[in-house]
């Protein structure tokens, strides 16, 4: 009873309080877009032999990426690890551009050169994913100190894993967050494993990963990402407060992912139980939690739902299309698009200004 006035005092949350049928729809779309892509993704790596380096599926985490990202305006800016599928797409960027990434084709986001781990679209204010662990936490940090510098009302929500908590960089990052007072959100998609180790095994204090935060004077919540409106209703609030405070703060989402660190984790079957997987895809699929609330609410029916999964795989088949279709990058592009061709002679460069250049 507790659990379900709860989810209704979260529904009624003034965020969530004015959502139309058709914005609570768009969220179901964006989830079974992610969920599709991935799907298609994972069948086109294990039996195309055309998508090479590693693959880090997002499937179980959905709500996270989507009702987060659904508060984001125009000055607000997003970064991530590696699980950044999801991101990417609900930031805005296409099926096509992703999937052709994964193929390692020109048309891919990062023309071919980056593959799973590092989706960008910067006129998106998606800065990429990140394949070093922790890697993302300071330079977002950075992208939080260039709104302030810059006097501009946003802010930077930085996604990092459980796993990553336990990075020295994470940790200098809050601290600097703390100290000159930086817009900075970063958010731990608490999915229960680094890799193939618990977060028991790995994690001390693991009950709650962003209490850590307290150290360093920083709010922090916890939140449940079974639940979207609860995930937007916590998301918000700490939102205002790098808007209005310049504060930062951390949240950690409890989640889970139903495949392995990556699609080539050779233990993915061995540090966690078959009946664990199948309950969580049972009993707390985001996906299937927001579409039966949706039923209850009476805002979608079972044929909308069907229609709209049936458009999510369409597209994805779509794209890999494109991506076959698409060429391969040419040789003698090796050498572009590296930091050393975008630093070494230029004036900023020189001088630093990159971010700052106004």
């Amino acid at each position: 009873m507790e659990a379900l006035l709860e989810t209704k005092t979260l529904a009624a949350a003034k965020i969530n309080h004015g959502l139309t049928a058709e914005k609570k729809i768009h969220f179901l779309r964006q989830m079974l877009r992610i969920r599709r892509f991935e799907q298609t993704a994972l069948k086109q790596y294990q039996t195309s032999g055309q998508i090479g380096g590693f693959l880090h599926l997002y499937s179980g985490q959905e709500s996270v990426a989507v009702g987060t990202l659904s508060l984001c305006g125009e000055n607000d800016h997003v970064i991530a690890g590696y699980r950044m599928h999801g991101h990417a797409l609900t930031a805005g960027m296409s099926m096509n551009e992703c999937m052709a990434e994964l193929f390692g084709r020109a048309t891919g986001c990062s023309k071919g050169k980056g593959g799973s781990m590092h989706f960008f679209a910067p006129d998106k204010n998606f800065w990429g994913g990140h394949g070093i662990v922790g890697g993302q936490t300071p330079l977002g940090l950075g992208l939080a100190f260039g709104l302030k510098y810059k006097g501009l009302k946003g802010c930077c929500l930085c996604f990092l894993g459980d796993g990553a908590v336990n990075q020295g960089a994470y940790h200098e990052s809050l601290n600097l967050a703390a100290l000159w007072d930086l817009p900075v959100i970063y958010i731990i998609e608490n999915n229960q494993y680094s890799m193939g180790t618990s977060l028991e095994r790995s994690s001390a204090f693991s009950k709650c990963l962003a209490a850590r935060a307290e150290a360093y004077d920083i709010v922090w919540d916890h939140v449940s990402g079974e639940d979207l409106y609860e995930v937007r209703a916590k998301t918000w609030t700490a939102i205002q407060r790098a808007h209005t405070e310049s504060r930062p703060t951390v949240l950690e989402i409890a989640t889970y992912r139903y495949f392995g660190h990556s699609v080539s984790d050779a233990n993915a079957k061995k540090y966690r139980r078959p009946e664990e997987i199948e309950k969580y895809r049972t009993l707390h699929d985001p996906i299937q939690l927001w579409q039966k609330r949706l039923l209850e609410e009476e805002v979608l029916t079972e044929a909308q739902a069907t229609e709209l999964d049936a458009a999510a795989a369409a597209e994805a088949e779509e794209a890999v299309r494109f991506a076959k279709e698409s060429p391969i990058p040419n040789p003698a592009d090796i050498f572009s698009d590296v930091y050393s061709e975008v630093d070494r002679q230029t004036a900023a460069g020189q001088t630093g200004k990159f971010f700052f250049n106004d």
